[in-house]
């Protein structure tokens, strides 16, 4: 601790230059202590270190930089290798452990970030592309009255979950406990203060009645153990899409690579959240990292900044640079007693289009540029949507990987029987809201050939496999289950309309995912470094009258504004919407903040085209949209004109055609025109990019849920929320507060609380009154601040939304 607290204060500031020289002699002191322990017992040992990339190095090279992410690399590693011995190329990566979730997503090639943000360091080092969740077996359950959460806070391994004996709090493991799919019989008595005693299921059972009895009996004590596990699932679910559904990839095709000391408890449920049919499970699924540093090779890999254009006249400058980073890592390999002949080498360019910072590795193939630019585009198409026709497409790095590969990975195949496998014991256990008769079967009696049909339990030596009805379980030559959906999935069945604890949550979730994923999609099509690097933008889902129901964790100022700008648009445009149609807004008068905040709508209709169902929005601070200086924000302004152009319900695309010459009219047909209108037509067609991805999205939620249910739980979510500041406004009293600004202006609030209809009045009486210069907040953003301070007060995560101003005058 004494070396490490003063490394703790540097990286609390950034300093990485810094801290890697404080770190490296630590881990140079760490990395000899081990070689000598090894070496001393064994002299033909060779010490290596697992890297980041995914690679294994020698002790002598490895570097702390190298080590920030090496465990959950394993993983992937262990995750490519063992689908590729059971046939299948196209894997997503599920790694379930006590406190949290690690996700991979793999199609052919390892997926590298080349840089990386841990602990708010920023860092420059190939790591595998790996994404984490706070969702464990000790996650804690919360229950607040209205909805269930789970986590992201954790029990930890002290005090554990309840079972545990230590008193900790209820959690995941708890409720698979209490639903019948951890069993305690089949754990060792390791538990307790004295680590003598076995799982406790009574106490399980006792905390789960309580919250049955909180309830009102509504639910019982397994029912509200399986809400918890399908937020749960959700929540794995969702930080899947993010490695995969968000950079365009469909993942029903796929297999889900279990593993994880929890993966298999969940492995079937997560699956079928994702419309997945196929999941393998390793014999060493539960130590799968560790087995994954096992089959990894000794790799380098060396990487150069480019900056130039993928031109013919650049092409002998790529191929010296290509052949100088090959020398380098293929002299490393080979330094590590790798022969030349079994070195891979794996050349790879880094392609962006010139002004954008979002670059797609596509492999570097020598003096062929047009199969480079129509990987590139095939990839960027997938990914993003779109491909840009006349932009050059620039080279921002090279990179070459030496793979060191000394032999092929080999499992023992086996011969397989036909006999039947023998249940050791039967259970039952709770699952979709029934309890199910299961057999159980012990993994070490399980032979290659044999096969059986959920509902079931695999107690290997160290996890539990749930088989869950509709699902089947096969053993295969090479001794690992494959698990197999064989009942087709009806995700509609078992939902009503009306708020349950655990959909609530749910639908929280899935809502705010939808906008985030909008989010992302706006990030990487967006042309202005305002937008892309500034992340200065906001998207949104509203219902059909304009309310919404779920903003991403965007801008504060826009949150409480957009659902203005969208009635707006309804109001205006009443009986002349069409499906295709997309409006676009920045009057500050109609829901807008300033003019340099343009606001995109797109209208939802139902298949038959008659209703619209729904709204989507994006809004991004365009870097200047005229007026009488760069920016659009001058302080010398005295008029709205001056500040730019004034957008009020223009329609930017009429039933599917992009009107750009209309559009580049109004843009430049001003006294005070956009300095450049081709960048703001390119984030205007961004952010209608980020809205067919809302499309796209709550359609297929519509299609799993049903309309009914959707609709009944945009509602439910509002009724929330309010419900949520309402809570808030109870631990209230009234108040009021004066502020002069720099300039002699006053502002000036009062807040008062009526505790029977739990309400809150802001009333800013005795304001300064309209200021003659530029310095005023139009009611959009007062509204904001105020929907923006409630909100803050809630110590709870809820999608920010329209029933959060519900209990506020």
């Amino acid at each position: 601790s004494n070396e490490v607290s003063p490394l703790i204060k540097l990286v609390g500031r950034g300093d990485t230059s810094v801290v890697d020289a404080y770190l490296s002699p630590i881990l140079r002191r760490y990395v000899e202590q081990v070689s000598e322990e090894i070496g001393e017992k064994n002299d033909k040992t060779r010490v290596m270190f697992m890297q980041s990339s995914g690679g294994l190095t020698a002790a002598n090279l490895f570097q702390g930089k190298d080590a920030i992410l090496s465990g959950p690399a394993g993983g992937v590693v262990g995750m490519v290798e063992t689908a590729a011995l059971a046939g299948f190329s196209n894997v997503i990566g599920f790694d379930m452990g006590g406190t949290s979730t690690d996700v991979s997503h793999y199609s052919g090639e390892f997926e590298r970030a080349f840089e990386t943000e841990v602990a708010g360091v920023r860092m420059r080092a190939p790591m595998m592309r790996i994404h984490t969740v706070a969702a464990g077996g000790g996650s804690i359950l919360h229950y607040d009255g209205a909805r269930f959460r789970v986590g992201p806070d954790s029990a930890g391994a002290d005090p554990g979950p309840k079972g545990y004996r230590k008193d900790g709090p209820l959690t995941v493991t708890d409720a698979n406990i209490m639903v019948g799919k951890l069993l305690p019989a089949h754990f060792p008595s390791i538990f307790g203060p004295k680590a003598d005693k076995p799982l406790d299921a009574e106490i399980v059972k006792t905390a789960f009645a309580e919250i049955s009895t909180d309830m009102g009996n509504t639910r019982t004590p397994e029912q509200a153990a399986d809400g918890f596990l399908k937020i749960a699932v959700e929540n794995m679910a969702n930080a899947i899409k993010k490695i995969s559904v968000q950079r365009g990839y469909d993942v029903t095709g796929y297999l889900l690579n279990c593993f994880g000391g929890a993966g298999g408890q969940h492995a079937c449920m997560v699956a079928d959240a994702l419309g997945m049919t196929k999941v393998l499970i390793h014999p060493l699924s539960g130590i799968l990292s560790a087995y994954g540093m096992g089959l990894a090779s000794i790799r380098a890999v060396r990487q150069k900044a480019v900056e130039q254009a993928l031109a013919p006249e650049n092409l002998s400058a790529f191929e010296a640079l290509r052949a100088e980073l090959q020398d380098v890592a293929v002299s490393e390999v080979e330094g590590q007693g790798v022969e030349t002949s079994d070195i891979t080498i794996h050349p790879r360019a880094q392609l962006r289009y010139d002004g954008t910072d979002n670059p797609i590795e596509v492999p570097f193939i020598t003096g062929d540029l047009a199969e480079m630019k129509s990987d590139f585009e095939t990839a960027h198409k997938a990914q993003f949507g779109f491909i840009f026709e006349d932009k050059t497409i620039m080279v921002e790095a090279l990179s070459v990987e030496a793979d060191g590969a000394e032999e092929a990975v080999r499992e023992t195949r086996h011969e397989l029987t036909e006999s039947p496998p023998e249940p050791a014991f039967e259970t039952r256990f709770f699952s979709g809201g029934a309890w199910h008769d299961a057999q159980i079967y012990t993994r070490a009696n399980l032979q290659p050939g044999q096969s059986f049909s959920g509902p079931a339990l695999i107690i290997e030596d160290h996890q539990t496999i749930v088989v869950e009805p509709g699902w089947g379980a096969a053993v295969t030559e090479l001794d690992h289950i494959v698990l197999k959906r064989i009942e087709v999935l009806n995700r509609k069945a078992a939902i009503g309309t009306d708020a349950d604890p655990v959909m609530l949550e749910v639908f929280n979730n899935l809502f705010m995912s939808i906008a985030e994923q909008m989010g992302v999609t706006l990030q990487n099509t967006a042309y202005s470094v305002n937008i892309k690097e500034r992340l200065d933008f906001s998207c949104g889902i509203f219902d059909g009258d304009g309310l919404l129901i779920a903003n991403a964790p965007h801008m504060p100022v826009h949150l409480g504004s957009m659902d203005r700008s969208v009635e707006t648009i309804i109001r205006l445009n009443q009986g002349k919407i069409s499906p295709g149609d997309v409006f676009v807004l920045n009057a500050p008068y109609n829901g807008g903040t300033h003019l340099p905040d343009i606001t995109v709508c797109t209208p939802i209709y139902d298949d038959a085209e008659t209703e619209i169902l729904f709204w989507v929005a994006s809004r991004g601070h365009h870097a200047d949209v005229g007026g009488i200086s760069p920016g659009s924000m001058s302080p010398r302004a005295t008029h709205v004109d001056e500040e730019g152009v004034l957008i009020d319900n223009f329609k930017m695309v009429d039933q599917g055609k992009f009107l750009e010459k209309e559009l580049y009219e109004l843009l430049t047909n001003h006294k005070y025109p956009c300095r450049n209108p081709h960048q703001n037509i390119a984030d205007l067609k961004a952010q209608t990019a980020a809205n067919e991805k809302g499309v796209h999205e709550l359609r297929k939620m519509v299609d799993n849920f049903g309309l009914d249910v959707v609709q009944a739980y945009m509602g439910h979510v509002q009724d929330n929320a309010a419900e949520s500041v309402r809570r808030v406004i109870d631990a209230l009293t009234d108040s009021e507060f004066e502020y002069e600004m720099d300039q002699g202006a006053i502002i000036k609030v009062k807040i008062s609380v009526d505790k029977e209809k739990r309400e809150a009045t802001v009333d800013f009486t005795g304001t300064s009154p309209q200021q003659p210069t530029n310095f005023n907040a139009p009611e959009p953003v007062a509204r904001a601040a105020v929907l923006y301070v409630f909100r803050c007060m809630v110590a709870d995560k809820i999608p920010m939304n329209a029933g959060c101003l519900r209990p506020i005058n």
